[in-house]
């Protein structure tokens, strides 16, 4: 299900796909992609009201039980008029989620009024059937975080937990566009917020395994995949060329380069793109002087070295996932960060890392150093959205060409990877960089396109 103002599936999930899900498994449903299964769908639960009738799908028989269960669940967890409503009063509709979980928008009728402090609309979640050994635990890390960020103020309010799902707070707001990243505004607020995120203590693994976990399981699966009968000769053409790169010596080469930049290991998003950055539309239609962002999708959050959420973030301006045409995205790398616009971001973020009662100008030594970690860590990111790409085009059936976004992504992995070696980029610490995988060199065979 696409929404009508062109979701990506970076952002959406569709309920079509339960038979792809058996197929999943072997992916693991702790490292599946946080794109493809999102436990929220951000266009469709998080929009305008006024567009939100629009945006949902009527009850169906097969759902008639669930409004006498949201009737329930919201008289046991919430107060006022909604002890007083009737199952058939309440305002109830069915939301596009991803194939982890059922979403419900459930609101009091029309002129029933909320007494203050109420909220008068909220979301309904029930978890779906989990896939994966570690499936579990990625549910129990995921509501552990949400109820921190709750508690913080930081991400909806949690109204109620209860077995098989919880309920929370709606949130009027849509996701920004990509061409938005690039507002100096809207940059400064995204660099507070991933600041904020990484300054959070969250009682899980503390080790920085999960992208080095993940990308290697990855390509277990993509083996596994290349190992079957072709019944599309044209898939196998295109996934032999992409695995023509050495990818295994490849990212063996580039867990040791990466691991010797040092990067700080902190909580990361794993996944700041824009479909899960939302602007909050009470704030904006409010008399607040500035726009406010909540940063939403923690499902696949980790402990993570700090300069791959930077930089998959810095990354995430070149693409726009709202092409309603084959192949369902753009690409355009002119709008990746200047050096400027790097620099706003990172004296952003380091400022909101010190406190905002902080005098302490940034210094040099600090830009320069997380200027570094961008460059390496970019190519991290398009490694695993490579990855990525090349696992879900076999069983999606989202409409995207993840096979050209798969080739997009590992060109520019090498692109890049060339300009630090031969010193192109001329970014404060590209030669020391390059001078460091130079050094790295003789761990992996090179193969460009």
């Amino acid at each position: 299900m696409v929404s009508s103002d062109g979701g990506s599936p970076r952002e959406i999930g569709s309920l079509e796909e339960e038979e792809a899900s058996h197929h999943m498994e072997r992916f693991d449903g702790e490292a599946a992609p946080p794109h493809e299964t999102s436990l929220i769908d951000t266009d469709q639960v998080y929009s305008n009201p006024d567009e939100l009738a629009v945006r949902t799908t009527p009850l169906t028989p097969l759902d008639a039980d669930i409004c006498e269960r949201a009737h329930q669940l919201c008289r046991e967890y919430l107060r006022g008029a909604w002890k007083r409503i009737t199952a058939q009063d309440i305002v109830i509709r069915k939301v596009s989620g991803g194939l982890s979980n059922l979403l419900y928008y459930c609101s009091l009728p029309a002129g029933c009024p909320s007494v203050q402090g109420e909220p008068s609309r909220v979301l309904l979640r029930f978890y779906g059937q989990l896939h994966g050994e570690r499936a579990l635990e990625g549910l129990v890390t995921e509501a552990v975080i949400f109820t921190m960020l709750s508690e913080s103020q930081r991400g909806p309010r949690l109204l109620g937990v209860f077995p098989g799902g919880r309920l929370e707070e709606y949130i009027p707001a849509r996701p920004l566009r990509t061409n938005e990243l690039s507002d100096p505004v809207l940059s400064q607020l995204v660099a507070e917020k991933l600041a904020q995120i990484h300054m959070m203590d969250v009682p899980i693994n503390k080790e920085p395994r999960w992208l080095w976990d993940t990308m290697y399981r990855w390509l277990d699966s993509i083996q596994e995949f290349m190992s079957l009968k072709y019944e599309n000769l044209v898939a196998k053409a295109r996934t032999e060329k992409l695995m023509s790169y050495s990818l295994r010596l490849e990212l063996d080469w580039l867990k040791e380069f990466l691991t010797s930049i040092n990067s700080p290991v902190v909580f990361c998003h794993n996944d700041l793109q824009e479909g899960n950055i939302l602007l909050r539309l009470d704030a904006q239609m409010s008399q607040h002087p500035h726009p406010e962002l909540v940063v939403i999708d923690f499902e696949f959050c980790s402990y993570n070295y700090r300069g791959f959420d930077i930089a998959n973030h810095m990354c995430e301006w070149l693409y726009d996932y709202t092409n309603e045409n084959s192949p369902y995205f753009w690409v355009s790398h002119d709008n990746y960060p200047s050096l400027k616009q790097q620099e706003h971001f990172l004296e952003s973020y380091i400022q909101a890392v010190q406190g905002k009662q902080s005098l302490q100008a940034v210094t040099r030594e600090e830009m320069d150093q997380l200027l570094r970690e961008l460059q390496a860590f970019t190519l991290a990111s398009h490694f695993f959205w490579g990855l990525w790409s090349l696992c879900y085009a076999s069983i999606s059936t989202i409409p995207f060409d993840y096979w050209e976004y798969g080739e997009v992504r590992f060109e520019a992995y090498f692109k890049h990877k060339a300009s630090l070696f031969s010193k192109l980029d001329e970014s404060p610490g590209s030669e020391s960089i390059a001078e460091l995988m130079k050094s790295l060199c003789h761990v992996a065979q090179y193969k460009s396109s």
